[in-house]
């Protein structure tokens, strides 16, 4: 695992797509994830930005991926909770249930082949779309080095 490139492009792509008003994500999460390695493996928090997420909710969340009945439970991300709406091959979307702000929160999920990634939004389609755009450049650049 080359932890250097990963926090490199880490840094460079968080900076410019998480946090402040006008970037497309509000949140994200890199968890290094394989789902085929032995279960001694814990799965654990490589990067964040925006959120303070806590390892055991976390771990939770890593049970709902692995149980994979994703159109009949729904999961937690701190205090909201989510329903999925679209899958596909390696990722995917879900609406926060428990939101107060009127045009609703968002959630992608994309599994690459060593991480889960977790990007968090506000808003509605083109929000989604721009939350879109910035996970699959990140998604591309793990991809680069087979991550």
């Amino acid at each position: 695992m080359d932890w250097a490139f990963v926090h490199k492009i880490w840094d460079k792509w968080a900076t410019n797509n998480v946090g402040s008003s006008g970037q497309p994500l509000k949140a994200a999460l890199l968890i290094n994830y394989d789902p085929t390695g032995p279960s001694r493996l814990l799965s654990t928090i490589a990067e964040q930005e925006g959120i303070k997420a806590n390892p055991i909710e976390l771990n939770q969340f890593l049970d709902f991926v692995k149980r994979n009945k994703l159109q009949s439970e729904s999961f937690f991300i701190g205090s909201n909770e989510y329903i999925v709406i679209s899958i596909h091959e390696n990722w995917f979307t879900a609406r926060c249930l428990n939101t107060s702000k009127p045009t609703g929160e968002g959630a992608i999920v994309m599994q690459t082949a060593a991480f889960l990634l977790i990007a968090l939004y506000d808003g509605s389609i083109g929000s989604a779309s721009c939350a879109m755009a910035a996970v699959d450049q990140f998604a591309w650049q793990l991809g680069r080095k087979n991550l």
